[in-house]
């Protein structure tokens, strides 16, 4: 017997995901999706602005991302929802070839100007960053298993271990700054970075000869329904993103969701209690819905941020582990600039990562505006913009913020805009401070789960306390604070919610639709 009704908290992409899937698993099922703001997609957020020339008046149409823009060829998931929703012609993919794809940048802290990341054996030799990439390969490829005991260590003690202390300093804290916007000295490698974990065991002890042995190995993958023509479109790809940003998905799945009879999604409504009812076992959940302030679904998918689920929870009712892992944020400054300007805004390519500065974060001499890195956006995703008349335009996004925000940067507020460029002026070593003819700054609160080391051993004890006596579960939590934090590794998670709650019509769908063309 599948569910009668499932609650899913939530309308971010994991909760828009398990929506979906959810619904076509159990199409007897009531779906109620929550989601406190007005619009979802959570940080998918994509907004098109427009540029008037006051010279010969034409308008360029510029798109902008206040939170992920790319993802990789290896968001199955994902894809498998370009198919289903018919996306394909929405998509953009950039092919591993393009400079935007290959040429990526560091900014070292106290220097003027960006050093080029290499990606071949002559780039290797040429960059300064040379020496410090092959002795931290060696490193790694002469010494033996160093692991002893351990179980889970921070990202920075791993790769100090493995690669040594000034590449985990450089590379690797810098490499942390672009997915977790957070300490590298703080994250789980068992969580953030499973692969290099793995390959150290593969490899009797050496990350390198791991990575060269599954080379060799055949990789068994989830079956993911994703036509032939998505497929295509993917050969060669690096990233892809959308024409209209990366809220795409989201604005799909809702449209989908809005047209089945057995969902009904609730926007600009807080979830103010969720429990387990003393008398009748019962999940109890109450909101400032007028029209639902309260629901007895007999399943809930929770894709809040684990601190939201425990601020929820009624007295009676605990789960362990939800307030363990801090989460970063992270300030976004959208800016546009013309490009008559005397020299190149940027060079070519993808954008640049910071790494730690040598004084720390909390009074850095160097990089005192708390940057973590900028994308080059025009580069990668120039296909978003519409530029009709002679006036081009060249848009970029900075980041700022996660680590740096208990430091003297952030005292009284994120820096301000005129900071910020004075700083680019350098990284990008400019004439002098361009002024950009657009910007927005937006201050995204708490939007990158951070997994401390431990997670995994704490994830599993929250699921057994799911299975329990309170919740017999009747309730997955999911999410960027439980598994990634990628927009793949979001809609992964909702793709499987409700597995075990019974039969699944979903496989049989499958079976119909077959190898589309």
């Amino acid at each position: 017997m599948g569910p009668h009704h499932i609650a899913v908290l939530g309308g971010g992409l994991t909760g828009l995901s398990s929506a979906y899937h959810l619904s076509h698993r159990f199409p007897s099922a009531l779906i109620t999706l929550i989601e406190r703001s007005s619009r979802v997609g959570g940080w998918a957020e994509s907004e098109r602005v427009v540029l008037k020339d006051p010279k010969d008046g034409s308008e360029a149409s510029i798109l902008l991302e206040g939170g992920p823009r790319t993802l990789r060829p290896s968001a199955k998931s994902v894809l498998e929802l370009v198919t289903r929703l018919d996306l394909l012609d929405s998509v953009i993919a950039i092919p591993g070839a393009s400079p935007a794809s290959k040429n990526k940048f560091m900014q070292i802290p106290g220097q003027r100007g960006l050093t080029s990341i290499p990606t071949t054996i002559m780039g290797l030799l040429r960059s300064p960053f040379g020496s410090s990439i092959t002795k931290a390969l060696a490193k790694d490829a002469l010494t033996f298993s160093n692991r002893a005991d351990l179980t889970d260590e921070s990202f920075n003690a791993f790769l100090c271990r493995r690669f040594g202390h000034e590449f985990a300093e450089t590379i690797g804290s810098a490499m942390v700054h672009g997915i977790f916007a957070t300490d590298s000295r703080k994250l789980s490698v068992r969580s953030a970075f499973p692969v290099l974990w793995e390959a150290e065991e593969h490899g009797w002890g050496s990350v390198t000869r791991g990575f060269m042995r599954k080379r060799n190995e055949e990789d068994v993958e989830q079956s993911h329904y994703i036509s032939k023509p998505v497929q295509k479109a993917m050969e060669g790809a690096s990233v892809f993103s959308f024409r209209d940003g990366m809220d795409t998905v989201a604005r799909a799945v809702e449209g989908h969701l809005s047209k089945l009879k057995n969902v009904k999604i609730l926007k600009n409504t807080d979830i103010t209690s969720l429990g387990v009812s003393i008398t009748d076992k019962s999940i109890e959940i109450t909101t400032t819905s007028p029209d639902l302030p309260q629901l007895r679904p007999t399943h809930v998918v929770s894709a809040l941020p684990l601190y939201a689920l425990h601020n929820i929870l009624s007295p009676n009712s605990t789960l362990p582990h939800l307030t363990a892992n801090p989460s970063s944020t992270v300030t976004v400054y959208n800016l546009i600039f013309r490009t008559d300007t005397p020299t190149p805004i940027h060079p070519t390519g993808f954008g640049y990562l910071i790494p730690r500065p040598p004084g720390g974060y909390t009074h850095p001499e160097a990089n005192s505006e708390g940057i973590l890195g900028c994308v080059f956006d025009s580069c990668a995703l120039g296909a978003q913009d519409h530029m009709p008349g002679p006036t081009r335009y060249t848009k970029m996004t900075v980041m700022a913020g996660g680590p740096y925000m208990a430091g003297s940067a952030y005292q009284g507020g994120p820096p301000a805009l005129d900071a910020v460029l004075r700083a680019l002026a350098g990284h990008l070593d400019w004439p002098t401070v361009y002024e950009p003819v657009f910007s927005r700054v937006r201050e995204n609160r708490e939007c990158i789960p951070v997994p401390a080391p431990g997670h995994l051993e704490r994830m599993a004890e929250l699921k057994r306390a799911l299975l329990g006596e309170e919740w017999r579960g009747r309730m997955e939590i999911v999410g960027a604070g439980v598994g990634g934090v990628s927009v793949g590794d979001c809609v992964e998670a909702g793709r499987w919610v409700g597995e075990k709650w019974g039969p699944s019509a979903e496989q049989d769908e499958d079976e119909d639709e077959g190898d589309d063309e």
